[in-house]
């Protein structure tokens, strides 16, 4: 009989620092067996659609993913199966037909601005974090990731902000904090938030004989 994998939910606002965190978490176990798989992969496949339309996708709202897939990569690597994580192209707005192989793992994390939002989900988790971090900081972080490495301009970044992100995180994302069991402010920099985590996981792998 084995021990099935222990579930890290990791959700918070863009911006938030939720990668910071998965990062952390994954370094301070970096001699366990850990994978991660971020919710951003399982947007859903759009390619039945018009380029036209696809331009519209709205990637902060919970219909935007294919959670239906997601749960059942989740539950094939509980089993220890292998799975093939889908790829997002961004360029053409719709899912590659690229996959990546994913070997199952002791620890699983999954990292995503929505990963607390649907209950099968959450129920699928022994641990659920949220990285609560202030507003105006996630948008800071959002524009300099936006212009550096998407090539957008200012005007855009903050258009999308005003116009999209921040009704859906209002709308969708805070609300999901009431699941967490804990919160973490200002993310990868609150160092004791994330030690007791780590404590916490620690013992959770130790009840299950993995340590």
């Amino acid at each position: 009989m084995y021990q099935k994998p222990v579930i890290i939910g990791v959700a918070g606002g863009s911006g938030s620092g939720k990668t910071s965190v998965t990062k952390t978490i994954n370094n301070t176990f970096k001699h366990h067996s850990i994978v991660v798989i971020e919710q951003d992969y399982y947007y859903k496949d759009q390619s039945d659609l018009p380029f036209e339309e696809r331009l519209e996708t709205n990637y902060d709202h919970p219909l935007a993913f294919d959670n239906d897939l997601l749960i059942s990569h989740i539950e094939k690597l509980l089993n220890y199966e292998a799975i093939e994580k889908p790829v997002y192209d961004y360029a053409n707005h719709t899912r590659s037909t690229k996959t990546i192989h994913v070997e199952p793992k002791d620890v699983i994390i999954i990292e995503g601005i929505l990963v607390l939002e649907d209950e099968r989900l959450r129920n699928l988790m022994d641990i659920k974090l949220f990285v609560d971090t202030d507003a105006d900081i996630r948008i800071i972080r959002r524009m300099q990731r936006d212009i550096k490495d998407r090539g957008r301009s200012m005007e855009s970044v903050i258009s999308q902000y005003m116009n999209v992100v921040r009704p859906m995180h209002n709308q969708f994302i805070e609300p999901t904090k009431r699941y967490a069991d804990v919160i973490i402010p200002e993310g990868g920099q609150n160092h004791v938030a994330i030690d007791l985590v780590a404590t916490k996981i620690k013992t959770i792998l130790e009840q299950k004989s993995f340590l």
